[in-house]
């Protein structure tokens, strides 16, 4: 299914950054640049590096120097996710192109990709909060919290998963159909927000 080989890559790219657990590290794709596995790996390396992104700008004694260039970091982060989650459906769209829609199929409320976006940051939480149930250093009421933050967690995973494979299974089978807006962000734009637009005049 895909869900369970997406939730792999996952867990491959979460433990490869926390080798070295920098922010600042390149990033070493293992998938091949045409199919979906290194999209989906790029996809949750992007989501983990902004994951300590947000980490570190929350530092009650970061400068304000160094916290203004952490969330241009921040941004651009956003944007490069939102442009991987639109290759992701790119990939969908193109998978499914020959599928003949049954006259009563209906549309998802979410496109297959930002259904696995989710995916991906739920990753990044059962490590996280993984981390946190066996944390040696914390008290026992902590731990025992996390563990059952944690169950919740994998219990979600297993339900969105499901979740996923079916949306897919009904699209292949022409009983669910897809589009793809452009997420038209306009804060980048130098044209769409004032501000930059009366930098630019």
């Amino acid at each position: 299914m895909f869900s369970a080989n997406a939730n792999s890559v996952f867990q491959e790219a979460i433990e490869k950054y926390h080798i070295e657990d920098r922010v600042d590290q390149p990033m070493v794709n293992p998938y091949d640049s045409g199919g979906i596995d290194h999209l989906l790996f790029r996809k949750n390396w992007i989501d983990t590096v902004q994951w300590h992104y947000e980490d570190l700008i929350r530092d009650p004694e970061i400068e304000p120097g160094a916290a203004l260039e952490l969330k241009r970091k921040i941004d651009a982060s956003n944007q490069e996710r939102t442009d991987l989650v639109e290759y992701i459906d790119s990939y969908f769209l193109d998978k499914y192109k020959t599928v003949r829609v049954l006259a009563d199929a209906t549309i998802n409320t979410e496109s297959p990709a930002w259904a696995v976006d989710r995916l991906s940051i739920l990753a990044l939480k059962i490590y996280h909060m993984e981390e946190e149930a066996n944390r040696e250093d914390a008290s026992e009421k902590h731990r025992a919290e996390c563990s059952q933050k944690l169950n919740v967690l994998l219990e979600q995973r297993n339900d969105l998963s499901s979740a996923i494979d079916q949306l897919l299974a009904d699209i292949a089978a022409g009983r669910k159909y897809m589009k793809v807006y452009k997420q038209m962000k306009m804060y980048n734009d130098d044209e769409l927000n004032p501000v930059l637009r009366g930098k630019t005049q």
